[in-house]
């Protein structure tokens, strides 16, 4: 349940965040499009939700990572893979070529003062460029922010609620009718 009474139970989740206070939630959700969807980055949709759910999950953030997970596997993430990574990076059958790039968001979730320029070569050499970086820098900023919010809020989701609004990220996006009528 909500640490505050204005969110009812029934309607917890990050609209009802949002909505408390409009003009922050709105440059929010055209973030979290820009970032996850239509930004210019090699990343697909599947690998930035990825690396968000990946980011959510090293931060323990049930509410962003059991709604990322589902986002990803609505993507066609296998079902099962985000697991075995928070669990092991090392050992999961995650695509070798994003490994340096969730290593990176790991690091930079749970030690950030302690990043190297060894910590973006690696990310470099497994063949990404400078606009992926950047977007894998963000991601990881962004759900970092999310995290907070979330777990600052007490928010928490069902099963039913993590799985019916993965599907609808996944089909939708980031921007409700409210922001992107505005747009």
């Amino acid at each position: 349940m909500a640490f505050v009474k204005s969110i009812p139970e029934s309607e917890e989740g990050v609209a009802a965040v949002m909505m408390r206070f409009p003009g922050q939630g709105a440059p929010i959700y055209q973030l979290a499009e820009i970032l996850l969807r239509t930004g210019d980055c090699a990343f697909d949709a599947k690998q930035r939700e990825l690396i968000g759910a990946y980011a959510s999950g090293v931060n323990n953030c049930t509410y962003c990572y059991n709604t990322h997970k589902a986002t990803a596997e609505a993507f066609g993430i296998d079902e099962g893979l985000l697991d075995a990574m928070v669990s092991d990076l090392e050992s999961s059958p995650v695509d070798e070529r994003l490994k340096p790039v969730l290593q990176f968001v790991k690091k930079l979730t749970e030690s950030p003062s302690r990043m190297v320029q060894a910590d973006a070569d690696a990310i470099f050499d497994a063949g990404w460029d400078e606009n992926c970086f950047h977007y894998a820098v963000m991601i990881c900023a962004m759900l970092n922010m999310m995290n907070r919010i979330m777990d600052g809020y007490g928010i928490t989701n069902t099963a039913e609620f993590r799985l019916s609004n993965g599907r609808l990220l996944a089909d939708s996006g980031y921007l409700p009718p409210s922001v992107r009528a505005a747009s």
